[in-house]
Formats: structure tokens, C-alpha cells, sequence
């Protein structure tokens, strides 16, 4: 899909090179090959593959050709069902500002109404810093949501399994650590994403000091001041994810103790019938007991207290808690 931005006016499509006229925003979304070369010949510079957005290296990402500034970053998407970072580029010249991505953003969105309720005509500066304010506030605003999501993962984690809640604490346990796994990836894709837009954020006040307009100084000073706030947020997230990570493994931890405990003091009180069972059941003839008529009697509450006793002082330490 190409989309052309206009000041005043809601987007347009565009098919052919008069359909642009006007716009300063070009936006390419998922575009092909046709809709990148139309691209390219209404801005006069040449648009980036998808592959050529995704490499990692900063002279890849940040660099100038000519007239045209091109950046490019990760973008974290989040939706109801998945989580997911493709890149986005800029291709910033002196009249028009190309953006190139591959998934539906809310902040473009936002970007795009802002533009096109603006009274005043705007540059290809302007427009950049436009869509950065609004993908940073998008970022602020997910972030938000993570940590009161953390704090929900926190209180779970330390009230522990309820069977009356849960069916089976194994369940329990793989629910919490595939939760506390989603959170730290969410959190890193964030953090790749914060880099990537004050990199850029410092490239475009390096590299175009000349052409910004003071305003636009002032409003990519407070893009990085916000993306450096955002950065320590997740930093604090991260740190937290890692401490309900030790904290659900400590606690998967007591509770394979305790069931290794309950194994072993039923292996125990299991020992001594058995040793009495295999003593009296033994075929010799000068059995002491072999002749007497309570023996087997005997026997059986020999056995059964050697159940009893091992049971009241495993209770008595503390080993077994009737009722939980």
C-alpha cells in the first residue's frame, strides 16, 4: 500500500506520480516492487528492501546519500494474540519524507491524523519528528501497560499455587514461567526499539542541525530526553522480570523438595513392614515365633507400628502438615 500525506487533508492513495502531488509524507506500507519504484521517482532517491532495513549494523542503519538522510530501526508491535518487531525506514530529503514499514503501527496512524488536521503546511522535518513524538508516546503507553501486567505476574508469583484456583501446580508453574518469558522478550524488543529511535533522533539534530527550525531542536531534545526516561523504565522492568524469574524458579524449586520429601518418608515407613514381613516370612524351622499363637497377630501390629511411629515424628518435625 502508498499512501501520500497532505497538510489539511486525509490520506490519499497513490498510483501514479500526480496523485502525490502536494504531499510531503510519502508512506509505504509493505510495499512492492512497482510501489517502491513509483517511490523512488517521485522523491529522486532510491527506496530500501526490507532486507537492507534489517541489517544491524549502524552504518547500515544511519547513513547519508547525497540529499537524503536514510535511518532505519526495529519497531516492537504488540498485539492481543502476539509480539512481534519488523523495521521501519525513513528516507528524509528536502521536500518529501518516505517511510517504509511492514506492519500496521497505531502511532503512524495517530501521525497521519495529526498531519492531516494541521492548518499550517509542514516540512519533511516536521513530519519526521511528528511520527517519532507519536511512536515514542506509543511506546510510553505500552510500557505502562507491562509494568501493571508485571506487578499482576508479582502477585501471583508470591501467593503461590491455589489449588482451589488451579487444577494442577504443574500447570501453575509452566503458566508463570511462560508469562515471566514473555515479559523479557517484550522488554528487549522494547529496549532494540528505544535504541534504534534516540540513534536516530540523534543522527537527524547531527546531520541536519542547518535545516531544523528551533522548534524542531527543541522537539527532538525532548524525543531523547523521553526515550532516555523510557530506556531506565525498562531497564527497571528487566531487573524486575529477573527477580520474578529467580523468585518462580526458587518456589518451583521448594515445591520439588517438598514432593522429593513426601517420596522419601513413604519409601521409609515402607522399609520396616517389609523387613518384618521378610523376617517372618522366611521358611526356617527354629522361627523363634513359628509356633506361637499370637505371632501373627504380633506381626501385624509390629508392622503397623512401625508405620505410625515414623508418621508421628516426621509430624513432629514438621516434615508433613495435615490439611494443607
Amino acid at each position: 500500500m502508498f499512501l501520500a500525506h497532505r497538510t489539511g487533508q486525509p490520506a490519499r492513495a497513490v498510483e501514479t506520480e500526480t496523485d502525490a502531488t502536494g504531499a510531503v509524507w510519502l508512506d509505504l506500507v509493505d510495499p512492492t516492487d512497482n510501489e517502491r519504484a513509483l517511490a523512488a521517482r517521485i522523491c529522486g532517491e532510491s527506496i530500501p528492501q526490507r532486507n537492507d532495513l534489517e541489517e544491524i549494523e549502524s552504518s547500515s542503519r544511519l547513513h547519508t546519500e547525497e540529499n537524503a538522510v536514510y535511518v532505519s530501526t526495529p519497531l516492537v508491535r504488540r498485539t492481543d494474540t502476539e509480539l512481534d518487531s519488523t523495521p521501519i525506514g525513513f528516507v528524509l530529503t528536502r521536500n518529501y519524507l518516505v517511510t517504509i514499514r511492514f506492519s500496521d503501527y497505531n502511532s503512524f496512524n495517530t501521525a497521519a491524523r495529526q498531519v492531516s488536521d494541521t492548518t499550517h503546511a509542514i516540512s519533511s522535518d516536521e513530519a519526521l519528528v511528528v511520527i517519532l513524538e507519536c511512536i515514542v508516546d506509543r511506546l510510553a503507553d505500552v510500557l505502562e501497560q507491562v509494568g501493571l501486567n508485571l506487578n499482576q505476574l508479582s502477585r501471583d508469583v508470591f501467593s503461590g499455587y491455589n489449588p482451589k484456583r488451579d487444577q494442577r501446580v504443574a500447570s501453575w508453574q509452566r503458566t508463570i514461567m511462560r508469562r515471566v518469558g514473555h515479559a523479557e522478550d517484550f522488554a528487549s524488543l522494547v529496549r532494540d526499539s528505544l535504541l534504534g529511535l534516540d540513534r536516530i533522533a540523534i543522527y537527524i539534530s547531527e546531520n541536519r542541525k542547518r535545516e531544523l527550525a528551533k522548534g524542531l531542536e527543541a522537539r527532538l531534545a525532548t524525543v531523547n530526553r523521553d526515550v532516555s526516561s523510557l530506556t531506565d523504565f525498562v531497564s527497571q522492568l528487566s531487573g524486575k522480570v529477573e527477580f520474578l524469574l529467580d523468585a518462580a524458579l526458587g518456589f518451583i524449586s521448594i515445591e520439588q523438595n517438598d514432593s522429593m520429601k513426601v517420596l522419601t518418608v513413604v519409601s521409609f515407613i515402607g522399609v520396616a513392614p517389609t523387613l518384618i514381613a521378610g523376617i517372618y516370612g522366611m521358611n526356617f524351622k527354629n522361627i523363634p515365633e513359628l509356633n506361637w499363637a499370637w505371632g501373627y497377630w504380633y506381626s501385624l501390629v509390629l508392622m503397623a507400628l512401625s508405620v505410625i511411629l515414623p508418621l508421628i515424628w516426621f509430624w513432629k518435625r514438621g516434615w508433613l502438615k495435615w490439611g494443607e
